[in-house]
């Protein structure tokens, strides 16, 4: 059984009535994790596309750069998506459900969060609406404003992405600290890590983007602080 039928068949149960928590408590543990991981990114997807009214070919195509869907599978892929629009339940549920299942693992719930963000960006058009849905949804991650701020500052082209936004730190902290976060950021979004942890395929494929701007981040830092712009 494929996880696209496996997604497919928690759909229907909620469809049918099934409660959101009978679902997610089936699906607490790897690998079924991946498919509460995957159905959680397309229920608050087709949510946030409610947001600014409108779901775009490039919106698909993000996704679909997120979760490769083989060939053979594009017929459940497309009734997974036809089951969410038809759920009722609301993004904050889904939000709650799947911040309880990776309480302890806040930067899967990042990555979520991130797999949000490029899907809210792919049609060149960050919606305020949006903002406040990915507000509300990393606050009910648990993740803080510091946190919010570094992801949305890596994804909104509306500026050039301040490094130290991304690495959550101030311009005028020490090196040393800077150096401190930058390595810790590494350490827990490294793909090897996460897989150790049992961390959803599609969350892995996330960090390792996440990972490449990190290192760019701190490169930029690098630069910036050899060429006097800040003082250590």
């Amino acid at each position: 059984m494929t996880i696209w039928t496996r997604i497919s068949e928690a759909l229907q149960a909620l469809a049918k009535g099934e409660s959101l928590s009978t679902v997610f408590d089936r699906l607490r543990t790897p690998p079924e994790r991946s498919v509460a991981f995957t159905i959680a990114v397309i229920a608050l997807a087709a949510k946030m596309a409610k947001a600014d009214g409108l779901v775009t070919r490039d919106e698909v195509t993000a996704f679909r750069e997120v979760f490769r869907i083989d060939p053979g599978e594009e017929d459940n892929a497309a009734r997974v998506f036809n089951l969410a629009r038809q759920d009722v339940a609301g993004f904050e549920e889904y939000a709650q459900r799947i911040g309880r299942m990776f309480d302890e693992q806040s930067e899967t719930l990042c990555n979520l969060l991130e797999g949000l963000f490029h899907i809210a960006v792919a049609d060149g058009d960050y919606h305020p609406d949006e903002d406040a849905f990915l507000s509300r949804v990393a606050e009910i991650f648990g993740l803080d404003e510091a946190s919010f701020r570094a992801v949305r500052a890596r994804f909104v082209a509306d500026a050039p992405p301040d490094p130290y936004a991304v690495l959550g730190v101030r311009s005028d902290m020490p090196m040393d600290e800077i150096r401190k976060v930058w390595r810790n950021m590494v350490r827990e979004c490294h793909p090897d890590r996460m897989q150790a942890r049992g961390v959803p395929q599609e969350a892995v494929k996330l960090a390792e983007k996440r990972l490449t701007d990190i290192n760019r981040a701190w490169e930029e830092i690098n630069e910036d602080r050899r060429t006097g712009k800040h003082a250590n």
